[in-house]
């Protein structure tokens, strides 16, 4: 038998479900853990955006003293302030992060990275047993493309941590989307373990869809980043005509980065990443030229590519326009990601096309 027509190994291919099962396992406890972070947390509220809207607040101010347990004290320093970029008539403050600025919140809180730190080496480990029980690229269908898509997610969400980046804002919703996406996975879109039909045996495959998914995993963050953004900025605006939000609003506002940090950050995530997605398109038309005999077929999954594409190039070219910053640039960059989701799951499952063979 060659490499190509060789059978699957069940006990890896089974060896890779159990992996998979256990990161939800583990998934599960750092949800929990981040909302223990995020209960704790909000016995501290402290107030930085509307102080800093009236005046009572300036740069620089002193550190924030925490009493914990026994008398103990935790020393948090209070976070810079920035400039609201979108409109420029703003100096708020970024919130101290999901903790809230409170002893027993951060426990908690690195606690559930802790946690989704193991789950993500976990998942890993079931991708590779995946990959190596048949002797291919582990993205040969939606069941391995979704597997390998929360894993580079949550991985590009730790890396961001060990460049002292304050994302851990994000970690609760990562770790919800993330367990959707692995019960929709491991329930509707599951696949045996099995080789792949003749047309993928490429080595466009280990090119084409790794990027894919890469770009979409980090689309996510910045889509993530984004929606956050539109609620804290409502919530500034809110305050800036000096109406008082709920306590629950401010409870989770307070400890989001500024608008303009949410705002600069989305728009630094999506545009860093935007050349790859589209050296994806590039290369998944020399591959449908190898293939098929044609680099271009309006196929609906080429179709659906270009149609994001443009719609990133539009958010992105909005965004960089002094007349579209802020939340118009923001309902771009949703409705691209939106795309992105329909390209994967509406046009895999719903229509018809060259794409098909992956099956589901």
């Amino acid at each position: 038998m060659t490499p190509l027509a060789a059978e699957a190994n069940e006990n890896l291919a089974q060896i890779s479900n159990y992996l998979v099962y256990s990161s939800m396992a583990v998934y599960t406890l750092a949800f929990l853990a981040h909302i223990a972070e995020w209960i704790f947390g909000s016995r501290s509220k402290v107030g930085r955006t509307a102080a800093a809207l009236t005046g009572a607040q300036a740069a620089g101010a002193p550190a924030v003293q925490v009493r914990g347990k026994g008398g103990s004290t935790a020393v948090l320093d209070r976070p810079k302030v920035v400039t609201r970029s979108a409109a420029g008539t703003r100096d708020v403050p970024d919130g101290p992060g999901a903790a809230g600025g409170t002893e027993q919140g951060d426990l908690y809180g690195r606690i559930a990275v802790s946690l989704t730190a193991l789950a993500f080496l976990i998942e890993a480990a079931g991708v590779v047993a995946r990959a190596t029980s048949v002797k291919r690229a582990p993205w040969g269908n939606m069941y391995e493309f979704s597997l390998t898509f929360s894993t580079v997610a949550v991985g590009a969400y730790l890396i961001l941590l060990l460049l002292k980046k304050n994302v851990r804002w994000m970690g609760l919703i990562l770790v919800t989307t993330v367990l959707l996406d692995l019960g929709i996975a491991t329930t509707w879109l599951y696949t045996a373990s099995d080789q792949l039909v003749p047309a993928l045996h490429s080595y466009w495959l280990w090119i084409h869809v790794s990027t894919a998914i890469i770009c979409g995993a980090v689309f996510y963050i910045g889509a993530t980043g984004t929606l956050l953004y539109l609620f804290r900025d409502g919530y500034e605006a809110r305050i800036e005509r000096g109406e008082q939000p709920g306590r629950f609003a401010t409870s989770v506002m307070e400890r989001l980065p500024s608008a303009a940090t949410l705002d600069k950050f989305s728009y630094r995530i999506n545009a860093a990443f935007f050349p790859l997605w589209t050296f994806t398109i590039i290369a998944g038309a020399i591959w449908a030229g190898d293939a098929w005999g044609r680099y271009w077929g309006w196929d609906p999954k080429e179709v659906w590519s270009f149609v994001t594409w443009v719609a990133y190039a539009c958010y992105l070219h909005a965004r960089a326009t002094a007349g579209w910053k802020g939340r118009k640039a923001a309902y771009l960059a949703l409705f691209a990601f939106a795309c992105w989701i329909w390209n994967y799951y509406g046009v895999n499952i719903l229509l018809n096309g060259k794409h098909s063979y992956a099956g589901v």
